[in-house]
């Protein structure tokens, strides 16, 4: 069944926060889908789920020079704020001490909401119906 999935700078703007957002690489998701081991996105989202921290499926930064189809990306439903709990678990769970991934292939971004803002022009009513009929 179609899915209507969010650009990850829709949700920061959305929410009027920065976000966090997973991206999994296609060369390491098509290894480990050919090995029958799971994935690292669906260990993480297995870690996520057991801790209730809200996520959900989202696209990338919106483009009006490009489109992209889904490509496993997340966003992380917890803000982005050094001093709270549950952002430095996910911290501590996706990221070693120094900074580098735990999960080969996972990259670990925020979007900050002054860079998604530059897209608040996709939000006015009709945006993309006009822009598809000019693409």
């Amino acid at each position: 069944m179609p899915q209507l999935i969010e650009h990850i700078d829709a949700i920061a703007r959305k929410l009027q926060r920065d976000v966090l957002y997973l991206t999994f690489s296609r060369e390491h998701r098509q290894q480990q889908t050919a090995s029958k081991e799971p994935t690292n996105r669906t260990r993480i989202i297995a870690w996520l789920d057991q801790e209730k921290i809200a996520w959900q499926e989202c696209g990338p930064v919106a483009s009006e020079n490009s489109f992209s189809s889904y490509a496993g990306q997340i966003f992380i439903d917890t803000p982005f704020d050094e001093t709270n709990e549950q952002y430095l678990k996910v911290q501590a769970f996706l990221e070693h001490p120094d900074g580098t991934m735990r999960f080969e292939g996972v990259c670990f971004y925020v979007v900050p909401l002054e860079f998604a803002m530059k897209n608040a022009h996709h939000d006015e009513p009709g945006f993309w119906e006009r822009w598809a009929e000019n693409f």
